[in-house]
């Protein structure tokens, strides 16, 4: 494993500094907002900004790689993400800071981007499972630690912003000075709506309302937290915990959903998100740890819901669509991340912090029903046709280069088990 690690170090280094800094922006601008008292929908509106500038991304930077190579534009996004973090400290209002967090959006996008091609061009397929495995620890822990690490110092300083913009700059320094050979050209994407429903409707409309839910509590999370009374290292916490609780038991749930209907799964999940959705907005007088206790509870639930209508999906694509349908599905979400902190942001300035939760509850009760609705109209694909459920990280950092790093240079390793013809009465087209 060492061995297979030591030429894609400098990447992975690259990589953990870029989430790190990620990580650190992310929940300081939602603290800095409030203490500035900034009103909830215009915190929410940094959410919506952040997506527009992540989809953006997605579709721009392969073109401006192909034009200019990866190095210079990574040093590109990286500068970029940069001065975004520090206007933010200069420009303290929520006018500036919007259309500056769509920045960081499209950087953060295109960044993981080049550093997830490069992976995908220096591991073979007998490797790729353990280093986008290790990969995914690295950026989990650093995007971790730089939530973290605003326990050590006071948000309402300067500090934490001249430390996010100082590791922006350092991500590029491991890619700039590497040898290795720049890899083939990103992955370009792009949102064919009618392809997805033909897959998959309950991936679509899932994928859709989880962007909504997953970004208003990525983008607001910190803000309910801080309203409801919790200190800095608490919110932190709050924040962060549900993420880690998530990562360890995709496995399992994902292991489940692959021998029975994943619908099912994905209701079960459904319903734990409502539960934690109900307990946040009537079990109001809960102690502080018991408000964290619930926050990992609705983790658990929706950063498992989105991998779960990707494998979902991608049971009905085509052998050949792996990396089409993923990235289609990110590009959905993605939309879906536009409009929930809006809403979200607008639920908490009229009802208070219980309105994020609110909002959360309505697009859950939505998954549940539709997958419930859909399962009488469609028989799930049988387990030997199915593809592996693969563990993938929070969607609002997923990029389309993701799905090929998985997938591999033949698009199929996801779909290994998947072979032969459809079974009798499986249709590509969703039922009337």
């Amino acid at each position: 494993m060492t061995r297979q690690l030591l030429p894609i170090a400098a990447l992975l280094a690259g990589s953990g500094l870029l989430f790190f800094a990620g990580g650190l922006n992310a929940l300081l601008l939602p603290l800095r907002g409030t203490e500035e008292g900034f009103s909830p929908f215009s915190l929410g509106l940094l959410g919506s900004g952040w997506a527009i500038g992540f989809v953006a991304g997605c579709l721009v930077v392969s073109k401006l790689v192909a034009r200019v190579g990866h190095i210079r534009s990574f040093s590109v996004m990286a500068a970029l993400a940069s001065l975004a973090v520090l206007a933010s400290l200069l420009l303290l209002t929520p006018y500036a800071w919007i259309p500056l967090r769509a920045v960081s959006g499209f950087c953060f996008a295109g960044a993981a981007m080049i550093v997830e091609s490069w992976l995908n061009e220096r591991v073979d397929k007998k490797s790729r499972g353990s280093v986008f495995g290790v990969y995914q620890m690295v950026n989990l822990s650093a995007s971790t630690a730089g939530q973290l690490i605003l326990t050590l110092g006071d948000t309402r300083g300067y500090l934490f912003f001249v430390v996010a913009a100082m590791v922006y700059i350092l991500s590029l320094v491991p890619t700039a000075v590497s040898s290795s050979r720049a890899p083939q050209p990103l992955v370009a994407t792009k949102l064919d709506i009618k392809e997805l429903w033909s897959n998959s409707p309950v991936a679509v409309v899932s994928v859709l309302l989880m962007g909504a839910s997953n970004s208003s509590f990525g983008t607001l999370g910190a803000v309910y937290a801080s309203q409801i009374g919790l200190s800095v290292g608490l919110i932190a916490l709050f924040v962060a915990l549900p993420v880690l609780a998530s990562a360890i038991l995709q496995v399992p749930i994902g292991a489940v959903s692959d021998r029975i209907d994943r619908r099912l799964v994905l209701i079960a999940m459904g319903i734990i998100g409502v539960t934690a959705d109900l307990l946040f907005i009537f079990a109001t007088g809960s102690s502080q740890w018991m408000q964290i206790s619930f926050a990992v509870l609705f983790g658990v639930a929706i950063f498992t819901m989105y991998p779960l209508a990707v494998a979902h999906a991608n049971d009905h694509a085509p052998p050949e669509g792996y990396v089409r349908t993923s990235g289609g599905l990110l590009l959905l979400f993605g939309l879906g991340s536009m409009a929930g902190p809006l809403s979200a942001g607008l639920a908490m300035g009229a009802v208070g912090p219980q309105g994020l939760f609110v909002v959360t509850l309505v697009t859950h009760l939505a998954v549940i029903l539709y997958a419930g609705y859909r399962m009488t109209r469609r028989a799930a694909v049988p387990v030997e046709e199915r593809a592996s459920f693969v563990s993938t990280p929070t969607a609002r950092n997923t990029t389309p280069q993701t799905s090929a790093l998985l997938a591999g240079e033949d698009e199929t390793s996801a779909q290994s088990q998947k072979v032969g013809e459809p079974a009798a009465g499986k249709s590509d087209q969703p039922a009337p």
